[in-house]
């Protein structure tokens, strides 16, 4: 899948921007804050119809605006065309039309155009909650898995439910058993959805990090749930009473996590800043590969600030693994330092681009090699 053009309209700190990408490589560069990662978030807009993180839609309109607007044109793998159109009138909601054509839902479009992103904010992945690696499973294997987003929206609405009925002193277990058996039917299928994902990628996501760290420490990685050895009716039934005093059901998929680990200790714990930063990369890398695998398009691959925070030698690493491995597609990079950029450039050769932003305006400049 290419994103051959992206059109945007007062989109964060972009006023108005129309540019037509290369099909291999783009690399942004610019200072801090000047919008390099707001069109790294356009574009992941366009594939979710929301922002990478969790603010608001209407923090995503451009200060003092009524709407925002961002368009995109793909070339999919097999030749066809789709121009995608997501925006946002502020007090009014957000529209999405692939084609000319809206969505009767949001969730329809998720995995029609899949893209991987890797940005500063992913050190959370690692050293934030468990809610961080649980929304980074679901949003990776939705993508992926049509049937998977439709048993986690059942789960999480009858979570509710029970969560009001515990909130409101209710005891009768004939309403409990009926919640939560739309409970069970749904965590089951998520169970086994995260768990075979995790098997599927833990491999992979070690290969990356060995190649990334030169092979200078072990990183794995594990799922974890209150499920495993045991069946959801048994754990709410078990925890009833302690959830009616808590107002909130303590136990179930969505209290999952993932286990990470660096030479069989705790990441979060143990791992220095740019441990932290490979084993992020690794593993967006190693989601990479699972998507372009199980959904038959090759995602587009937005690497955001890579090399903040990492050495000479792991950085040199990454440089020649974007440079060379041609099963990534279409990449995206954002820098300050145009050294790193045009050394990825250099390795690549073909068809590439350098844009230069300033203040939400985005200018061609040449690579070095072409001066």
């Amino acid at each position: 899948m290419i994103l051959e053009r992206i059109e945007i309209v007062d989109f964060k700190n972009i006023a108005e921007a129309c540019i037509r990408f290369s099909p291999q490589v783009n690399c942004l560069l610019g200072m801090n804050g000047m919008g390099k990662s707001n069109l790294l978030e356009a574009i992941h807009f366009l594939s979710f119809a929301r922002a990478a993180s969790s603010m608001p839609d209407a923090a995503l309109v451009r200060h003092g605006c009524g709407s925002m607007l961002v368009k995109g044109s793909y070339l999919s793998d097999t030749g066809g065309n789709d121009t995608v159109a997501c925006g946002i009138t502020v007090g009014k909601g957000k529209t999405l039309r692939l084609n000319g054509k809206e969505y009767g839902r949001l969730s329809q479009h998720i995995g029609r155009l899949p893209v991987v992103t890797v940005a500063p904010s992913d050190s959370r992945l690692v050293e934030g909650s468990g809610e961080e690696r649980r929304r980074l499973m679901d949003v990776v294997i939705s993508q992926a898995d049509g049937s998977y987003l439709s048993n986690l929206i059942r789960y999480n609405k009858a979570l509710d439910s029970r969560n009001r009925m515990l909130r409101s002193g209710m005891k009768d277990p004939l309403l409990y058993e009926s919640v939560e058996q739309t409970m069970r039917e749904a965590s089951d299928a998520i169970f086994e959805a995260r768990r075979s994902w995790t098997s599927r990628i833990s491999g992979i996501f070690a290969g990356y990090y060995s190649e990334v760290s030169g092979e200078a420490e072990v990183a794995s990685l594990g799922y974890r749930s209150q499920l495993e050895g045991t069946s959801l009716p048994d754990l709410l039934l078990d925890c009833r009473q302690k959830d009616l005093a808590l107002g909130y059901t303590s136990r179930g998929v969505h209290r999952d996590d993932l286990e990470m680990k660096l030479d069989g200790y705790s990441a979060r714990r143990l791992g220095s800043q740019g441990q932290v930063k490979t084993f992020t990369i690794a593993l967006r890398f190693a989601i990479f590969d699972y998507l372009r695998q199980t959904g038959g398009k090759i995602p587009l691959l937005l690497l955001d600030d890579i090399f903040d925070k990492l050495d000479a030698d792991r950085v040199g690493r990454i440089m020649r693994l974007v440079s060379t491995n041609r099963s990534f597609g279409q990449i995206f990079i954002t820098d300050t330092n145009r050294k790193h950029l045009d050394e990825i450039l250099d390795g690549i050769g073909g068809d590439r681009l350098l844009l230069k932003v300033d203040r939400g305006t985005f200018s061609r400049i040449t690579p070095a090699s072409e001066s």
